[in-house]
């Protein structure tokens, strides 16, 4: 709040207490007006008229036509001006006795009317006093409160007198102070920025000229001129592309080869908002699209590669985004100040990843033949369809033919990896339940749970929504998940397998969770990296470290993810979700 807003409520705050308390006040007045008002309306006059009717009763002898005539007028007036209760029923009595009285005048009737004249007196005599001292009491009370609201006003008002002009001259002894410390050569003294009113705007910007007087003072211009060309030199030597944005998302620098790739000189690219270059330059908007993704989401391992074609040649730059966090002196506090796009020139790892990727795929299909082959005479062999085998023969046989599933196994997955990287992999996407998924997967894995007496404790709820999946490619992912926790579990140990409906509905989340041994967390994400194994102090070393990377593929090219939980002596969770089908 500035100060000028403060002043403004200090005295619109004084203005409406000065009015609340001149309108209670006069409410007060005009309340206690209007109930002597009616007093008097009420009870005083009937008092006046009882006062009359006793004159006519004393006259009654003298000239009795007048003297009744006086007494029923007066009677009926009382009748219209019936306040009190028991009023009513002496106004009745008197018209009654009046009238007994008219058909035949008698002494005792005559005594009678009086009688009652003075209870009607009497009763509005008392209303009056009551009505007096209620006067009072309510009096008293008002008081009371214009008091309260008048001390209240007061001590508001102080409260304003006190804080408003301090409020105002405050800021003025510090920049004071800072400016007599300028003036003394001292510029470390800056001003602490206590508000976000005018004095705060001041503080900030008076701040911001010590620093810079200090950074005058401190270097001079053939050093300026220095530090910048040697930064420069450095920048536009560098065999990367790169752009500097700052916090306004204006572009600073651009080297030449940011600018050779982008297609646009850059002096034409200096000082131009980001948004706007995003518009027509396809590149820029893709360093953009980078740019503006949460650094939480950027991907730490693996940052994005763009193909893109410079020289008539297609060529690979990786892009990388860093912010740029600077200490302001001023606020003392860290300040964004910008990002850094670099666009690193990978294309020599590229073509060997390709020429690792072609060897991958030619060696696999040039081995499956030949596998396939060897396993089919291993099966001959171990028939006894060409000769008799003895038993150690069949032991040899028995080892030579797992070896060579084995073989089999790895070749598969590695023509799997060959056609992930190539893209070639086929996706057959149709709805599915999660529960057919899991129960085929339970019903195949089986056999492999007796060795170690294993117990598969399944919980999927049959209302599930269905899921949008690859039938066959999820449940290899599922049956790896199973393999991998049944390899690692204890003896009678227990696997679970878990589904449920993922928050906001979107995907299903199906989980697989072991007894073993866990995984630390500095290898959590490396186990789904290709050819990656992670040391086992029982010495086993796994396969041939793809089924976790082959899995992730499969469930990532189905809108979902695959991640793991673990926690070292506690097993681990393995966890996958699937988009629900709609």
């Amino acid at each position: 709040m500035n100060l000028k807003t403060k002043i403004t409520l200090a005295f619109v705050t004084m203005l409406l207490l000065l009015l609340g308390v001149s309108a209670f006040t006069l409410f007060s007045l005009n309340r206690l007006d209007r109930t002597a008002r009616n007093v008097l309306q009420d009870n005083f006059y009937s008092v006046e008229l009882g006062q009359r009717m006793l004159r006519a009763l004393d006259s009654v002898q003298t000239a009795p036509p007048v003297a009744l005539a006086s007494f029923r007028e007066a009677l009926t007036r009382e009748a219209g001006n019936v306040t009190e209760a028991g009023e009513q029923v002496v106004v009745d009595s008197l018209t009654a006795t009046l009238a007994r009285y008219e058909r035949g005048p008698q002494a005792a009737t005559a005594a009678r009317l009086r009688t009652l004249t003075y209870r009607m007196i009497d009763l509005n005599t008392q209303a009056l006093t009551r009505k007096n001292e209620a006067a009072n009491l309510a009096a008293t009370r008002q008081q009371r409160y214009v008091l309260a609201l008048l001390t209240f006003a007061l001590l508001t008002s102080l409260l304003f007198v006190l804080s408003v002009p301090e409020a105002a001259v405050g800021g003025l002894r510090k920049l004071t102070a800072s400016i007599e410390n300028a003036t003394n050569q001292d510029y470390s003294s800056s001003i602490p920025v206590e508000s976000h009113d005018e004095f705060g705007t001041v503080a900030r910007a008076f701040n911001r000229m010590l620093v810079q007087l200090q950074d005058y003072r401190t270097s001079t211009l053939a050093q300026l001129m220095a530090e910048r060309n040697r930064a420069a030199s450095i920048v536009n030597n560098l065999d990367e592309g790169l752009l500097l944005v700052d916090e306004h998302r204006r572009v600073l620098l651009v080297n030449p080869v940011a600018a050779e790739l982008l297609g646009q000189p850059a002096a034409g690219l200096l000082g131009q908002p980001a948004d706007e270059l995003a518009r027509h330059n396809d590149l820029f908007r893709e360093l953009l699209r980078h740019l503006d993704t949460p650094a939480a989401q950027r991907p730490q391992e693996a940052a994005p590669v763009l193909t893109l074609a410079r020289n008539g040649e297609e060529v690979y730059y990786r892009v990388a985004v860093n912010d740029v966090i600077s200490f302001n002196e001023a606020l003392d506090k860290m300040e964004f100040v910008g990002s850094i796009l670099t666009l690193h020139n990978v294309s020599e790892f590229k073509k060997l990843d390709q020429a690792k990727s072609n060897f991958l795929a030619t060696v696999s299909h040039e081995l499956k033949t030949p596998l396939s082959s060897i396993n089919f005479s291993l099966k001959l062999l171990q028939n006894g369809k060409v000769g008799s085998v003895n038993e150690e023969q069949q032991r040899i046989l028995a080892t030579i033919k797992q070896e060579n599933q084995r073989l089999l196994k790895l070749v598969g997955e590695l023509i799997d990896v060959s056609r992930l990287e190539s893209g070639n992999i086929q996706l057959n996407f149709q709805p599915t339940q999660v529960h057919d998924i899991v129960q085929f997967a339970a019903d195949t894995i089986q056999l492999q749970l007796q060795p170690k007496q294993l117990t598969l404790d399944i919980q999927v709820p049959a209302e599930l929504p269905p899921v949008r999946a690859d039938i066959e490619k999820t449940t290899w992912v599922l049956l790896n998940l199973l393999a991998n926790g049944i390899r690692y579990s204890p003896e009678q140990g227990q696997l679970h397998i878990r589904a449920a409906l993922a928050p906001g509905g979107q995907q299903v989340e199906v989980l697989v969770q072991d007894h073993g041994p866990g995984i630390a967390p500095q290898y959590q994400e490396k186990i789904f990296q290709r050819f990656v194994q992670i040391p086992d102090k029982t010495g086993y070393r796994g396969g041939s470290g793809l089924g976790l990377s082959i899995a992730r593929e499969f469930i990532g090219s189905q809108g979902g993810q695959l991640w793991v939980e673990s926690e070292l002596g506690s097993g681990s969770t393995f966890r996958f979700t699937l988009p629900v089908a709609g």
